[in-house]
């Protein structure tokens, strides 16, 4: 491995370890120097090397910061189509709740392992303010909220590129969960309330336990119950569009059909 390949593992160890939020700065390159042991043109290559791929920006004369969601435009200009396409079908949210699995299992188990006393506390305060908007009817704030308690869990796994790319998925997420939400309360919304509570609960509790294995099951069977829910829902509508697109006289109503006539009897004789 090269040297400045080795700085850059060590310098987002050193970012992890610090809990720095997007936007922070990071210490002077003397002191990350110091801390890691070698020249500081090998810091400033590492730097370099991580604002070219868009984890950090470098500010003349005001130092270097963390990238902030907004200002990671690589990631940003990749979001975007995908806002696009799932205003005009939505259907691809299939597709983001495959790539939420792909991401969030992994999320939960690391952050059973790795939260710290504040995180969990952030976990709680997002579900409890999720649980508050529900029981008061406000849809759109229950979604809102929803999305930032997973964003919370994905920040508790102290992951630098897994909460990077979950804040840039941050719009995507958003918008595919309210549709979720709005989708599966056409079956039963206080049930469909209770089972996403129920579940949301299950996750964060696993990971105050700090059970990793329990804590990935759980944020498993959370996205498969809503991939399972929206889908059924999705070929429901499918079935009903089906049916209004045929002409009104395409399908004779049962009750305009007339009684057949009755067959002889002919077990009487005369």
């Amino acid at each position: 491995m090269r040297l400045v390949d080795h700085v850059v593992e060590k310098l987002l160890e050193r970012v992890q370890a610090s809990g720095l939020q997007p936007g922070q700065r990071l210490p002077a390159e003397r002191q990350l120097a110091a801390e890691l042991g070698v020249g500081r043109s090998s810091v400033r290559e590492a730097i370099q090397k991580l604002v070219s791929q868009g984890v950090l920006t470098a500010r003349r004369g005001d130092g270097t910061y963390l990238q902030s969601t907004v200002q990671a435009d690589w990631l940003q200009d990749a979001v975007a189509p995908l806002v696009r396409l799932l205003d005009t079908d939505p259907g691809y949210r299939f597709d983001v709740i495959e790539t939420r699995h792909a991401l969030e299992t992994t999320t939960a188990a690391l952050a059973a392992q790795r939260a710290t006393a504040e995180d969990k506390d952030r976990i709680r305060r997002a579900f409890d303010v999720m649980i508050e908007h529900q029981q008061s009817g406000h849809a759109e704030l229950a979604a809102r909220s929803d999305a930032q308690f997973h964003l919370a869990i994905a920040e508790a796994s102290h992951n630098l590129v897994l909460r990077q790319l979950m804040h840039s998925l941050f719009t995507v997420v958003l918008s595919t969960v309210t549709r979720n939400r709005e989708d599966m309360f056409r079956f039963s919304a206080p049930e469909t309330l209770r089972r996403l509570s129920a579940e949301h609960q299950a996750v964060m509790q696993a990971i105050v336990d700090g059970d990793a294995a329990r804590a990935r099951d759980g944020m498993v069977q959370h996205l498969e119950h809503v991939h399972q829910t929206i889908r059924r829902e999705a070929e429901d509508h499918a079935r009903r569009e089906r049916l209004q697109r045929l002409p009104a006289d395409a399908v004779p109503s049962l009750l305009s059909l007339e009684t057949p006539p009755r067959p002889p009897d002919n077990s009487r004789s005369n």
